[in-house]
């Protein structure tokens, strides 16, 4: 089991993927900005972060940036999951820092295989 941090502002998207990783076997907090999420990255200290990208204020990549530059929170990996589907948005959220980027929505068994991957699971 692992913990996981989402950071999205969505409450449909919170819950449907709060739901969806404690079926299997996660333990999900969550944040609804980046602000709040990195504060809560930052004191949780947890094992993923999932971030949305389309977030009030600072957006998901900024937010990626901040926590893959910070030596507390750098070594936790940072799985996007977004709306943004192009090559670019992918390109954009890997180049800052991001270990692996899903587009919304995403299938339950895609999502799993990933995180666990990342995980090392």
């Amino acid at each position: 089991m692992a913990r996981i941090l989402l950071i999205e502002d969505s409450p449909t998207d919170t819950a449907v993927l709060t739901q969806l990783l404690q079926r299997n076997g996660h333990e999900v907090f969550a944040s609804g900005s980046a602000e709040d999420g990195i504060e809560a990255c930052k004191r949780e200290k947890p094992d993923l972060v999932l971030m949305d990208v389309v977030l009030p204020g600072m957006n998901g990549f900024q937010a990626t940036r901040a926590l893959s530059r910070d030596a507390d929170t750098s070594a936790i990996p940072v799985l996007i999951v977004s709306t943004k589907g192009m090559d670019t948005d992918r390109a954009w959220g890997m180049r800052q820092g991001a270990k692996d980027y899903i587009v919304k929505p995403p299938r339950e068994d895609e999502l799993i295989a990933r995180i666990n991957a990342l995980l090392g699971g």
